[in-house]
């Protein structure tokens, strides 16, 4: 495993590792759904749309609007030494192109906020969310999630956890734990 960062703390050592055993945060409970097609991954979530029933990315987004009718972002995948996702595109036309979209219904974000419209500004707040639900999945892709170990005088590992989608909050877990 491989340590990203090391500190001392309450007599202890508290070092920041590599997770290369991560669960896919898509497995979660989360606001968007994911609708991704790539030929070589399984991205995004399980879903039954088909891609070969649409002709193009413009008229499954129309299909996908009027079921979702909330918030649709298209998501862009750049496949060149190992995979990242976003939902803006990447400068390199050869390796990368648009795999899919993340949506959430006006349904589900009332439902899920006990809001009684969507209105433009929580729009742009549901757009900020799955943006963060794609920013997250692009750390589990490439690789970027860790966890920490609590190491005792003696060097002996007394405590860890993993699945940490950023070192600053494995440490301040691991610093409680310490």
């Amino acid at each position: 495993m491989t340590t990203l960062n090391t500190t001392k703390h309450n007599g202890k050592t508290i070092n920041i590792v590599e997770d290369h055993d991560a669960e896919s945060p898509r497995v979660w409970d989360n606001l968007g759904t994911m609708i991704a097609f790539h030929r070589r991954y399984d991205l995004g979530d399980k879903h039954s749309i088909k891609h070969e029933d649409y002709d193009g990315w413009d008229e499954m987004e129309t299909a996908l609007e009027k079921k979702f009718d909330a918030v649709i972002l298209p998501l862009y995948l750049y496949d060149h030494s190992g995979i990242t996702m976003n939902t803006t595109g990447f400068s390199c036309g050869w390796d990368s192109g648009q795999v899919g979209f993340i949506c959430i219904s006006k349904e589900k974000a009332r439902n899920n906020f006990g809001w009684k419209q969507v209105t433009k500004k929580r729009k742009e707040l549901l757009t900020t969310y799955l943006t963060g639900e794609v920013e997250t999945y692009d750390k589990y892709l490439t690789g970027d999630v860790c966890g920490f170990e609590i190491l005792n005088s003696d060097g002996e590992v007394e405590d860890s956890c993993y699945g940490f989608y950023s070192e600053e909050d494995a440490m301040a877990e691991a610093k409680a734990c310490a």
